[in-house]
């Protein structure tokens, strides 16, 4: 378990909120808000509709909006969904739970299986910010519960995580781990 997963603090907040679901038809591409802001999870997929939705370790992808607005405070006229998030969220310190943690989120169960991602190629928004906050703040989870999610349900951490998620690579979690420690995450 890397000192960064270790460093949980029993004060971070274990309750959020969903405040935003999006999708998008094609990979490498901003997300849209979904009509009727609810959403199904389905287990071995991930979001029904969406792009980045099969049978892999990052089925469903998370954004806190804290992070968004660091983002609008840089000067980017952002919002959710444009990072690529399926779930924009508010109030849970996502970027510190580690991987493993498994999450209520409104009728579904997921478990996080990476935080972070290398970007092999950069995004819209890294072109007009020279940044992009997702690839240090962004978090991935695997479907253990399928169901509906919607906007105003809450997402509670149910267990804390020890660091590994029997459905990630292991070659996935140190791809990340190399860019932290290079400095180019």
């Amino acid at each position: 378990m890397s000192e960064r997963e270790c460093a949980f603090d029993q004060n971070q907040k274990r309750r959020g909120t969903v405040t935003s679901l999006n999708i998008s038809e094609k990979k490498g591409t901003r997300k849209t808000p979904v009509p009727g802001q609810t959403v199904s999870i389905r287990i071995d997929s991930g979001v029904e509709g969406d792009a980045h939705a099969g049978d892999w370790h990052r089925q469903v992808s998370f954004l806190a909006q804290e992070s968004i607005d660091k983002a609008r405070a840089m000067g980017l006229d952002v919002k959710a969904g444009d990072f690529a998030e399926n779930i924009t969220t508010e109030g849970i310190e996502l970027n510190t739970i580690p991987v493993g943690t498994v999450l209520k989120v409104g009728d579904t169960t997921v478990e996080i299986s990476q935080i972070g991602k290398v970007c092999h190629t950069r995004c819209a928004i890294y072109h007009l910010a020279g940044d992009c906050i997702f690839p240090r703040e962004g978090i991935f989870s695997v479907v253990r519960e399928e169901g509906l999610i919607k906007v105003g349900d809450t997402i509670e951490v149910i267990t804390w995580g020890n660091g590994t998620c029997d459905a990630t690579p292991r070659e996935a979690l140190d791809e990340v781990e190399a860019a932290r420690a290079a400095g180019t995450l």
